[in-house]
């Protein structure tokens, strides 16, 4: 049977997909949320490559950090709980593809840059981040919350 041209098998694949990245966002949200001490001003600092200074000069304003942590820890829950549930997926799927490319550009896995935190593994221009940013994109393209979630009866009233 297809739904929308596409096979149940297909969809439901790209179901899963959203699923696994909103918990990885949920559950980064959450751990960031419960550790009071979190802040994200040593990984702006550790910032490397074109937009170095942007993100060093962000963790050096006090109060700005303020912000960007809620937003960080909040944008990363929220985001990861609209993907699982299936609601305003596509306006989450945008800001979680914004949030994983300020990563990205704070982190380039370029050679001849080293971090402070070591990365989970060995990357050249391409790395997680880089990846579950596309992985969204992709997912943007495809009606999953029709298939399950919210959404699904939002469309219908």
């Amino acid at each position: 049977m297809k739904i929308g041209g596409y096979s149940k098998g297909q969809l439901w694949s790209l179901v899963v997909l959203r699923l696994f990245i909103g918990w990885h966002f949920l559950y980064e949200g959450i751990v960031k949320l419960w550790n009071d001490n979190w802040s994200a001003s040593g990984y702006l600092v550790d910032s490397k490559g074109l937009f170095a200074k942007m993100f060093e000069s962000m963790a050096a304003n006090a109060s700005l950090m303020k912000v960007v942590d809620m937003m960080n820890v909040w944008g990363l829950i929220l985001i990861g709980l609209a993907l699982i549930v299936g609601f305003l997926v596509k306006p989450a799927i945008w800001g979680g593809v914004v949030l994983l490319v300020f990563y990205y550009l704070s982190h380039p896995p370029m050679i001849g840059y080293t971090f402070a935190m070591p990365s989970e593994g060995s990357y050249l221009i391409i790395n997680k981040n880089l990846i579950e940013a596309a992985a969204l994109v992709v997912l943007a393209l495809f009606p999953t919350s029709n298939v399950v979630g919210l959404d699904q009866f939002l469309k219908r009233k």
